[in-house]
């Protein structure tokens, strides 16, 4: 009977890792972020940054495949740094990952540039899936972003006057203090008042506020 040799398994090719900068504020959501995706096969933290300016610098430097990134950051805001690292590279893909969800947030960020927008209280197995959606060249939007997007379609936007008058109003400036600001007689000031109050379905000052922080109109920082 012949001898038979055992079997040796082919040596396998490495797996060619994916390269992911994160940009966040927050040091312990960074840490914890960077530990999920270290733990897939096919991906690999190569940089961390604190803030926008960094991570548009930590870009330039990394070049890396895809960008984890928050909106609201010291130094730099993500929507600038979303419009500098697509400067650099146009074809760059970001991820919104943060915990503002207005449709004025992801809209900003989606015209900037960005291919997905979700939620910090996004499951660890969907964020890795939108990763691999969004290197795959597809776009990715949590539920709750693509029903806020959905909504914002069917609603009457504010024109740019209007909108400036809702963020003056929400300084606690008056009629007088918002007609010297924007060049404009009082009665104009009380028109686009009107008009704000109809378009936001509200009967007063604070309820224009409210609700205009709530669509992201309005940031009270």
């Amino acid at each position: 009977m012949p001898h038979s040799e055992a079997l040796v398994p082919a040596p396998t090719e490495p797996v060619a890792r994916a390269r992911v900068l994160i940009v966040d504020d927050h040091a312990l959501l960074r840490t914890g972020v960077a530990n999920i995706i270290n733990q897939e096969i096919d991906l690999q933290v190569v940089a961390e940054a604190a803030n926008g300016l960094e991570g548009v610098e930590a870009f330039e430097r990394h070049r890396p495949d895809v960008v984890l990134l928050d909106l609201r950051m010291p130094v730099m805001e993500g929507v600038e740094a979303i419009r500098r690292i697509r400067e650099l590279d146009a074809q760059a893909k970001v991820i919104i990952l943060t915990t503002y969800d207005s449709d004025e947030d992801i809209a900003r960020a989606l015209t900037a540039g960005a291919k997905a927008y979700v939620l910090k209280d996004i499951a660890a197995d969907a964020l890795i899936a939108c990763i691999h959606e969004v290197l795959g060249g597809r776009s990715y939007l949590a539920p709750a972003a693509a029903a806020k997007l959905a909504e914002r379609v069917t609603r009457v936007q504010l024109t740019p006057r209007e909108l400036a008058t809702l963020r003056s109003m929400a300084d606690g400036k008056s009629n007088k203090e918002i007609a010297a600001d924007l060049s404009i007689s009082e009665r104009t000031v009380k028109a686009h008042l009107g008009h704000l109050f109809e378009k936001l379905g509200v009967t007063s000052r604070t309820e224009a506020v409210k609700v205009g922080t709530r669509r992201g109109l309005v940031r009270l920082d």
